[in-house]
């Protein structure tokens, strides 16, 4: 009896380990081009502490000194936007692509590598390519995803999946971006997509947007803060739990109008609901920011 009932109190501990581990908020990064008007990098760090973010995208450029402001916050570069040229005669990559991939070692960073169109794009230049970026990163123990974008050689979830099982690397996968899905699909597509996606999915973008014809709107409509527009946010990420995604996900802000650090700001509180977390008590003032009396 006492053994049985110790079975069943191990058993409950451990139900009880992986509840708590599935209500662990998702770690959330913010795309870089939210902070563009924020020049010092380390002015850009401080507003992702301040904030409640956990990090940064990335892109080459600046990386060992944005590391070093992240890693003083507690932060990190959860991904780094690479470019690569997609042509049977000359497919390559940023040029700075190796020796970044090392500085990142320390972070985990995801390479977001997106694919554009050279004089004469084929899935075998692609291949090519993906292949060599995988080998690099494996080298540091990095993953690399896809990053669909519109118009690109890599334009959809669909095609990141089919250049990553042909490269056939196990540290490449996809991602999915959900401006640019909503620019090129119907949103009834987004489950279909999320379970094909499931099985190789490394990163995830969000962000505000609206609903209805959205592959006729403008990117203006299709990224906003994420308290705006009519998408229901709320079902992807309940999505993304039914295929027990558990990476980190990016709010895109490309080309958002008005205050970054307001925007930002109230990013956040949407993503606080969103996930479930309580918003944090106000910061008292310090000294130096007390207003005059």
């Amino acid at each position: 009896m006492k053994h049985t009932v110790r079975i069943a109190l191990l058993l409950c501990t451990a139900a009880s380990a992986a509840a708590l581990a599935q209500q662990a908020p998702r770690k959330f990064f913010v795309f870089d081009n939210g902070l563009t008007r924020i020049a010092s990098i380390e002015d850009k760090a401080t507003v992702l502490k301040d904030l409640g973010f956990d990090g940064i995208g990335w892109r080459p450029g600046r990386t060992a000194e944005a590391m070093s402001a992240l890693d003083t916050h507690g932060l990190k570069v959860f991904s780094h936007y690479v470019r690569a040229t997609v042509d049977a005669d000359k497919p390559g990559y940023d040029p700075r692509l190796p020796a970044e991939i090392k500085l990142l070692k320390p972070h985990g960073t995801v390479i977001w590598l997106f694919l554009v169109k050279g004089k004469k794009p084929t899935d075998e230049a692609a291949v090519r390519i993906v292949r060599e970026v995988a080998d690099l990163a494996a080298e540091s123990g990095l993953r690399v995803a896809l990053y669909p974008h519109a118009g690109f050689y890599v334009a959809t979830t669909a095609d990141a999946l089919r250049i990553a099982a042909k490269a056939d690397r196990s540290n490449a996968g996809v991602s999915l971006n959900l401006c640019h899905f909503l620019k090129q699909n119907n949103e009834s597509e987004l489950e279909a997509t999320i379970r094909a996606a499931a099985p190789r999915l490394f990163l995830v973008s969000i962000n505000g947007a609206e609903t209805g014809a959205t592959t006729k709107m403008g990117w203006d409509k299709l990224i906003q803060p994420l308290d705006r527009g009519s998408f229901d946010n709320a079902t992807l990420l309940k999505l993304l739990d039914s295929v027990a995604y558990d990476g980190p996900i990016g709010l895109q802000c490309y080309n958002i109008k008005g205050d970054e650090r307001g925007n930002l700001r109230r990013s956040m509180s949407a993503w606080r609901r969103l996930t479930g977390q309580a918003e944090p008590e106000p910061r008292a003032a310090t000294e130096a920011e007390a207003p005059e009396r």
